[in-house]
């Protein structure tokens, strides 16, 4: 069976349309606030998002309490910004960080500039303690200066 996409509760509501927010991809332990869309159900964004901010500005009365559920094979894809010196196979030794940590990348955007590589990775993580590990891992790689969640 597939991995099920992260639960978010909504305290006080049983079954009630969620998504993720796209614009700060939040994932457990995250603290996170809920915003009742228009048709959307209630999208899940992390509490320090400036999105969300703005959005609270307009209509504040659209804010619900929500909570991470305890679904046991619950993915949350978040991303990586990586920045390196740019070099022949660094793509490939970073993606075999993430197969050794068994982590799925569904996404990765690569630009390059005077020599240094920007990339920002997808990936689906399980918990925090997958963030904090993958991010050592990455920056142990040769010729990276810093890795990040973005």
């Amino acid at each position: 069976a597939p991995a099920g996409r992260g639960q978010v509760l909504v305290v006080g509501v049983d079954s009630l349309l969620t998504q993720l927010a796209r614009c700060c991809r939040p994932a457990p332990p995250d603290e996170i606030i809920g915003y009742v869309t228009r048709g959307k159900g209630v999208s899940i964004h992390r509490a320090t998002c400036s999105n969300l901010r703005s959005l609270l500005e307009r209509a504040p009365e659209r804010v619900v309490d929500v909570t991470w559920g305890a679904q046991a094979d619950a993915v949350y894809p978040i991303e990586l910004m990586v920045l390196a010196q740019d070099r022949p196979g660094l793509l490939r030794d970073i993606s075999e960080v993430y197969a050794r940590e068994k982590l799925n990348v569904v996404g990765v955007n690569s630009t390059s500039s005077n020599g240094e590589a920007r990339m920002l990775f997808t990936i689906e993580i399980r918990g925090a303690s997958d963030v904090s590990r993958v991010l050592t891992a990455v920056r142990e790689v040769k010729d990276v200066f810093s890795a990040r969640r973005r």
